[in-house]
């Protein structure tokens, strides 16, 4: 198994490749470290039915659907 040390050296050299060096560091400038703990909060922002996160997902997609005609 790959240490993280590892994979993010593989990761920045694979980015290099395929962007160059210039677009690479934009792109890894792009991300945002954040704050906060998802795993803690997110029973505040995300319903706990399912069937009301189904329905969420149902109303977007049409929402979609009516826009892009």
């Amino acid at each position: 198994m790959k240490t993280i040390s590892e994979i993010r050296r593989e990761g920045i050299e694979a980015l290099s490749k395929a962007l160059g060096p210039v677009d690479m560091a934009r792109f890894l400038s792009s991300f945002e470290i954040g704050s906060g703990d998802y795993t803690r909060d997110r029973h505040t922002w995300l319903p706990s039915d399912p069937d009301e996160i189904i329905s969420n997902i149902q109303k977007r997609q049409e929402a979609q659907n009516v826009e892009s005609k």
